[in-house]
């Protein structure tokens, strides 16, 4: 029986879809600033993380992530 392993850089990739999908591309670019995994091509790593995606099209995801936590505020604001 074999065992696939994947290597570190499916396992960074994985992990940088898993956090575009739950927050805001701004936030995920400081993450990578901050843990110091930019090592390679920065440019190279944008491209692929947001190969399809406009200023417009980023800008109504990070809207709709901003009036989804609002809302998710104000909700437990009011069962308080």
């Amino acid at each position: 029986m074999k065992v696939k392993i994947d290597n570190d850089y499916e396992i960074v990739q994985e992990v940088f879809q898993i956090l575009i999908k739950h927050l805001e591309p701004s936030k995920v670019m400081r993450f990578l600033s901050i843990c110091n995994l930019g090592h390679g091509n920065y440019l190279e790593l944008k491209y692929k993380l947001f190969e399809s995606e406009t200023v417009d099209s980023l800008y109504e995801k990070i809207k709709a992530y901003q009036d989804e936590k609002l809302a998710e505020e104000t909700l437990n604001q009011e069962d308080d």
